[in-house]
C-alpha cells in the first residue's frame, strides 16, 4: 500500500513554514514528504527481506532458498583459512542474515 500522508503533511507544513515564499516551500515539503513515504529514511536492517534479497511477497520456498544460498556464501566456517577481517565481516553478515530470516519466521507465525 502506497502511503500519501506525508506528502500532503509536508505540503502544507512546508508552505506555513515558508512564508516569505509559500510555492517555494510547499514544493520542499512534498519533496521531503515524498522522501519519507517512499522509505529513503529507512534503515536497512529494518526490512529483513532485503538483507535476503527478497520483497515482501517472496513465498516461504523462496525466503528458504535465499536463506540457505546467502549463509552457505558468508557462513564463518567457509572462512576459517580467510585474514581475520574477512572473517570478521562474514560473521557480522551471517548475524544479520540470521536475525533477517528469524525475523521473517516470526512475522509469517503471527
Amino acid at each position: 500500500m502506497k502511503r500519501w500522508y506525508g506528502k500532503l503533511l509536508g505540503f502544507f507544513a512546508g508552505a506555513a513554514l515558508l512564508r516569505s515564499n509559500p510555492p517555494l516551500g510547499a514544493l520542499i515539503g512534498l519533496l521531503i514528504g515524498h522522501a519519507f513515504d517512499s522509505d529513503w529514511f529507512r534503515l536497512r536492517r529494518d526490512n529483513p527481506y532485503g538483507v535476503l534479497g527478497l520483497t515482501d511477497e517472496a513465498s516461504d520456498a523462496e525466503v528458504d532458498q535465499a536463506y540457505r544460498r546467502l549463509m552457505s556464501q558468508y557462513h564463518p566456517d567457509r572462512m576459517a583459512g580467510a585474514a581475520d577481517e574477512l572473517r570478521r565481516q562474514a560473521e557480522t553478515k551471517a548475524r544479520e542474515i540470521n536475525a533477517a530470516y528469524d525475523r521473517i519466521k516470526t512475522l509469517r507465525r503471527k
